[in-house]
C-alpha cells in the first residue's frame, strides 16, 4: 500500500528540451572544423613538399585525396542521415573526421598521409551532408530560419578564409602537423555537444529508401567526376576525356535506376523544384570563382609579391571578419527587407565586380592597391550571395528530404570549387609556361597566368549572375 501511495506521488520526470540555438551553435562548429580543414592546406603545401618529398604531381594528392571521398558521398551519406537518423551521421562523422586528422597530423610518409586525408574526406562528407537538413528542421519559422543560415553561413565563409591565415600561422610558428593537429581539441569538444545538445532524431529507416545498387551507381560517379576535373592537368586530353564519358554513363544508368526503383535513393521529383535546382546551378559557378580566386590570389600573393606564409596568411584576413561582421549584422535583415533573390542578384554582382579588378593584377602590383580592395568586395559580394542562395534551395525542398537537399546542395559546393580549382590553376599554368618559353621573366610571366585566371573566373561569375537571375526570379500569382 505504501508503495502504490508513493508511486502516485512521485513527480513525473521532466521531458528534456532542447534549444534549437544550442544546436545552431554546435553545427557551425562541425562545419568550422571541416572547411577550415579543406583550406588551411593551401598555405602549407611547400612545407608539406619539402619534408615528405612529394613530386609537384603527387603534392596535389594531399588536397585530392580529401576531395574525392567527400565530394563523392555527399548524396549517399545525407540520404542515409535521413534513413538512419541526421544526429547519429553528424555525430558519427565528427568521430571519423577528429580520429583522420590524429592520423594526419603524425604522418611520417606521403602513402599514410594520403590515406589519413582520404578518411578525412569521409568524416567531412558525414559531417557536412546533414547539416543545412538539420538545420531547416530546427528552424521552420521563415524569419528564425534566415538569421540562423545568415549565422550558418558566416561560420562556413568566415571559417574557409580564416583557414589560410590559420595554415600560414601555425605553418610558420610551429610545424605543419599542427594544421591537422587542432582539429583534435575542436572535434573532441564538437562531439560531446553534439550527443548532449541536438535532439535525438530516429529516422524513417532502412527499408524507406536504401537501393544499395543506386548508391553504388551514384558514389562511384561522383567520386569519378571530382577525379576527373581534380586531376585534369595532369593527363592527357584523350584520358580526361575517356573519363568524362565514363563518369557520364555511370550517371545515366543511376538516374534510369532511380526512374524504376520501387524506393529510390534519390527521388528525381526533387530536380522538379525549379529554386532547388536554379540554386545549385548558382552555387556551382559562384563557388568555382570563389575557390578559384582564393587558390589564385594565394598564389599571386606569394609568387608575384613575394610574401611568406605568415604574412600571406594575415593578407586574407579582412575576408573573414568583413564576411563575419555582414553575414550576422545585414545578412537576414536584409533578405528580410528585399527578398533573398535580390540580395543574391546584388552579392554576384559585387563578385563579378571583384573578379574584374583582379584580372588587371600587375606583376609590380601591391597589396592595398590591386589586392584588398577586390578581396573587400569579393567578401562582401558572397556575405550577401550565400545565406540567400541557401534559403532559396532549401526552401525548394519537402521536410522528408531536407537531408538529401542538404547533401546535394554540398555536392555541388564540392563540384564547384573542384571545377573553379582545376580550370583556373591549370589555364594560369599553360600561359605562364608558354610565356617562359617565348623568354619572359619569370614573375612577369606568373602574373601574367594569373590574370588570365581571373579573367575567366570573372565571365564564370557572369554566368552565375545571369543564370540567377534568369531561373530564380520569384514567381507570383
Amino acid at each position: 500500500m505504501t508503495a502504490l501511495i508513493e508511486s502516485s506521488t512521485r513527480t513525473p520526470r521532466r521531458r528534456r528540451t532542447y534549444s534549437p540555438w544550442a544546436s545552431l551553435v554546435v553545427l557551425c562548429a562541425g562545419t568550422l572544423m571541416t572547411i577550415l580543414d579543406g583550406n588551411i592546406v593551401t598555405v602549407a603545401m611547400p612545407a608539406i613538399q619539402n619534408d615528405l618529398g612529394f613530386s609537384a604531381p603527387g603534392l596535389a594528392w594531399v588536397v585530392n585525396a580529401y576531395l574525392i571521398p567527400f565530394g563523392g558521398l555527399l548524396l549517399l551519406v545525407g540520404r542515409l542521415g535521413d534513413l538512419l537518423g541526421r544526429k547519429r551521421m553528424f555525430a558519427a562523422g565528427l568521430a571519423v573526421f577528429t580520429v583522420a586528422s590524429l592520423l594526419c597530423g603524425v604522418a611520417d610518409s606521403q602513402g599514410m598521409l594520403i590515406a589519413a586525408r582520404a578518411v578525412q574526406g569521409v568524416g567531412g562528407a558525414m559531417t557536412s551532408a546533414v547539416v543545412l537538413g538539420m538545420l531547416v528542421a530546427l528552424f521552420p519559422e521563415p524569419g528564425e530560419q534566415a538569421r540562423a543560415i545568415a549565422v550558418f553561413s558566416a561560420v562556413g565563409a568566415a571559417g574557409g578564409a580564416l583557414g589560410t591565415f590559420l595554415g600560414g600561422a601555425l605553418t610558420q610558428a610551429l610545424s605543419w602537423h599542427w594544421i591537422f593537429l587542432i582539429n583534435l581539441p575542436i572535434g573532441a569538444v564538437a562531439l560531446f555537444a553534439a550527443i548532449r545538445v541536438l535532439a535525438p532524431e530516429p529516422g524513417a529507416g532502412l527499408g524507406k529508401g536504401a537501393d544499395c545498387p543506386g548508391a553504388a551507381l551514384v558514389t562511384g560517379a561522383l567520386m569519378l567526376g571530382v577525379y576527373v576535373i581534380v586531376g585534369s592537368g595532369d593527363r592527357s586530353l584523350t584520358v580526361t576525356l575517356l573519363l568524362a564519358v565514363l563518369t557520364l554513363t555511370l550517371f545515366a544508368a543511376f538516374t534510369l535506376r532511380q526512374a524504376r526503383a520501387a524506393r529510390p535513393l534519390l527521388r528525381l521529383r526533387l530536380f522538379r523544384s525549379r529554386l532547388l535546382s536554379g540554386a545549385n546551378g548558382v552555387q556551382i559557378a559562384m563557388i568555382a570563382t570563389m575557390y578559384g580566386f582564393q587558390f589564385i590570389g594565394a598564389l599571386y600573393v606569394q609568387r608575384v609579391l613575394g610574401y611568406g606564409e605568415l604574412l600571406t596568411g594575415t593578407a586574407f584576413l579582412p575576408a573573414p571578419v568583413a564576411i563575419g561582421v555582414l553575414m550576422l549584422g545585414l545578412s537576414a535583415r536584409t533578405i528580410g527587407r528585399f527578398g533573398a533573390y535580390r540580395v543574391l542578384l546584388a552579392g554576384l554582382t559585387l563578385i563579378v565586380a571583384g573578379m574584374a579588378l583582379l584580372g588587371r593584377a600587375p606583376a609590380d602590383g601591391s597589396y592595398v592597391t590591386d589586392v584588398l580592395p577586390p578581396l573587400l568586395l569579393l567578401a562582401t559580394g558572397f556575405a550577401a550571395a550565400m545565406p540567400a542562395l541557401t534559403g532559396l534551395a532549401m526552401s525548394g525542398a519537402r521536410e522528408e528530404d531536407a537531408g538529401l537537399a542538404s547533401g546535394l546542395f554540398n555536392t555541388t559546393q564540392v563540384v564547384g570549387g573542384s571545377l573553379g580549382l582545376a580550370v583556373l590553376s591549370v589555364l594560369a599554368a599553360n600561359r605562364t609556361d608558354g610565356l617562359l618559353a617565348r623568354g619572359d621573366a619569370l614573375v612577369e610571366a606568373t602574373a601574367a597566368g594569373y590574370r588570365l585566371a581571373f579573367g575567366v573566373g570573372t565571365v564564370i561569375a557572369v554566368g552565375a549572375l545571369g543564370l540567377a537571375a534568369a531561373v530564380l526570379r520569384p514567381r507570383h500569382g
